[in-house]
Parts: C-alpha cells; sequence; structure tokens
C-alpha cells in the first residue's frame, strides 16, 4: 500500500505570485482559489469599505495597494472590475507603465474577449479572458462553488492551452468562447440568471400579496423541479396555462396583476408571447387554441398602455 503524502500544490513548478485589481465579489474568490492550487496572492486593491471587507475575508494577509502597485508586484493580475470600467482601466495601466512583458493579466468580464486587452499586450503582456458563469456573494461560499463551474474562454491561440489549465486548477471547466461571441455569450447567460432572480422576486411578492405565508417553501420544489426539467428536456418541459392554451387562465392572471402588481404587467406578458411563440413552434400548443390567447396578450399590451 503506498503511504506516500499526496504533493503539496506549493512544490508544483510555475506557482505564480497573483494580484487582484479590484476587490469585488468575483476578484478574492478566484484568487482564494488560485492559492489553494498553490499560487500565491501578494496584492489587491480595493476602494470601498465592502472590498475591503472582502479582501479581509478571502485574502487575509494580503495586502491593499493601488492598482499599479498590484501590477508592480504580481506575475498573474485578475482585473475584475465592472464591465464599463474595464477599457478605461486597462488603457490607463498600459500607458503608465504598470504592465510589464510576460505579465498573464486576466480579466473576468463576460461581455469582452481577448481583445479589450490589446493595449496592455502591446505592452508585452499575456491577455487571458476567464469568466466564470456563476454568481457571486462576496463570500467564503464562492470558492467552493467554483468546483465544476464553466468559465467562458478567450485567449490568443498560443495561450489556450493555459487560460485552459488556470481554469482547471481553479477547479472550473474551461469552455472556448470565439472573440466576437462574447457579447451573445453574455446576454445568454444573463437572460438565464439575472432574469431569474427577477422573476422569483415577484412572485415571492405575489404569493405574499395572496396571503401564502411560506412563499419561498411554496416556490423551491417547484422551481427546482422547473430548472431541472427544461435543463434535460428544453422545450418539452414547457407546461402552465399558456402552453395549454388556456387564454381565460391567462386573462384572468393580467387582471389580477394590474390590480395587485402593475409592474409586473409588462414582463408577464412579454414572458408569455415568447413562450406562447416556443409552445407553438414545438407542437405544445394547438394553433386552434393559439388565436384566442395571443389575443388576449395583444389585449393587455394594449391595456397596459392606458
Amino acid at each position: 500500500m503506498n503511504t506516500t503524502p499526496p504533493p503539496d500544490p506549493r512544490d508544483r513548478p510555475a506557482r505564480l505570485t497573483v494580484g487582484v485589481v479590484g476587490a469585488g465579489r468575483v476578484g478574492p474568490a478566484l484568487a482564494a482559489s488560485l492559492r489553494l492550487a498553490g499560487h500565491r496572492p501578494v496584492a489587491a486593491s480595493g476602494v470601498s469599505e465592502a472590498s475591503r471587507r472582502r479582501a479581509a475575508a478571502l485574502l487575509p494577509d494580503v495586502p491593499l495597494m493601488p492598482p499599479a502597485e498590484v501590477l508592480r508586484h504580481a506575475e498573474l493580475v485578475l482585473l475584475t472590475v465592472p464591465d464599463d470600467a474595464l477599457p478605461g482601466l486597462v488603457t490607463g495601466l498600459a500607458e503608465t507603465g504598470a504592465v510589464r512583458p510576460g505579465q498573464l493579466l486576466v480579466h473576468t468580464s463576460g461581455r469582452y474577449g481577448a481583445k479589450v486587452l490589446e493595449p496592455a499586450l502591446r505592452a508585452g503582456a499575456l491577455p487571458l479572458a476567464l469568466h466564470p458563469a456563476m454568481t457571486f456573494t462576496g463570500t467564503p461560499v464562492d470558492v467552493q462553488r467554483l468546483a465544476g463551474c464553466s468559465f467562458g474562454v478567450t485567449a490568443p491561440e498560443e495561450l489556450r492551452l493555459a487560460a485552459e489549465a488556470l481554469v482547471i486548477e481553479m477547479g472550473g471547466e474551461p469552455e472556448w468562447i470565439d472573440e466576437e461571441k462574447r457579447p451573445l455569450y453574455h446576454a445568454a447567460l444573463a437572460l438565464g440568471a439575472n432574469h431569474l432572480v427577477t422573476l422569483v422576486a415577484q412572485s415571492l411578492d405575489l404569493l405574499r400579496t395572496a396571503g401564502v405565508t411560506a412563499p419561498d417553501r411554496m416556490l423551491g420544489p417547484l422551481l427546482g423541479a422547473a430548472l431541472d426539467n427544461a435543463l434535460r428536456s428544453g422545450d418539452a418541459a414547457l407546461t402552465g396555462p399558456v402552453a395549454r392554451g388556456d387564454a381565460g387562465t391567462v386573462s384572468a392572471h393580467v387582471q389580477q396583476l394590474r390590480a395587485h402588481a402593475p409592474g409586473a404587467v409588462a414582463g408577464y406578458l412579454a414572458m408569455a408571447r415568447a413562450t406562447a411563440d416556443r409552445a407553438l413552434a414545438h407542437g405544445l400548443l394547438k394553433p386552434e387554441l393559439a388565436e384566442d390567447l395571443l389575443g388576449v396578450l395583444a389585449d393587455g399590451t394594449e391595456g397596459t398602455a392606458r
């Protein structure tokens, strides 16, 4: 029986010093995950008190310093700032000479590929786009959630293996995304994850208004089953009054929403129309029932405009 202990990750070759520019919810979690793989976080930047708390919780003993100083200390730099701030940050770091030749510069934006790092590339950096398809809380639980998480990976072809290796070291699954497809890729994730939160929050509010004392307990099993069915079966998992063509029920829904939650009417109608279109296209909604249903949805649209 082999009793030799497994090698310490810190003894692996090519371990890197890691810096984080933007200690939001994502950067500290990724750096903490890289530390588990044997890399060494050495610096982070964060301005707000919330950023400082996150850095302290996930990267204890890692000093906070200005972004340019982070780049001076680190061989691998995570740029984890909001999408709209990323181009300006990269340009500024490159123009001030903060970027070093051979430095790995990784951004985590879903919207952008590697081209947004072009100013740093001209300064000799190695550009990687690694976007975790995960929602983050800014707490240590995020590190656990990275296990098995898919990452949208975009990089120059010669850096593809390095990018994928970093994702695997963080416990993730690399998924290659072409540069020009990044905005579409990101839109798909936002449509599914961000809008889901809004839909669930609206459902919780409506159930409370209807007198349900534990709406979360009621919705949990239902939404869990619906998500599982959708992931397994796609459009074949569609159920409910829209897919059945129950125009009267949908009309009653719209009337009640107008009375109790007018802000939810537009979203209900838009999703109902999208559901009807998909149900029709996949033969779930009978054409003879679709006409009345679409009429109700059209009337609902007109009603919200008055």
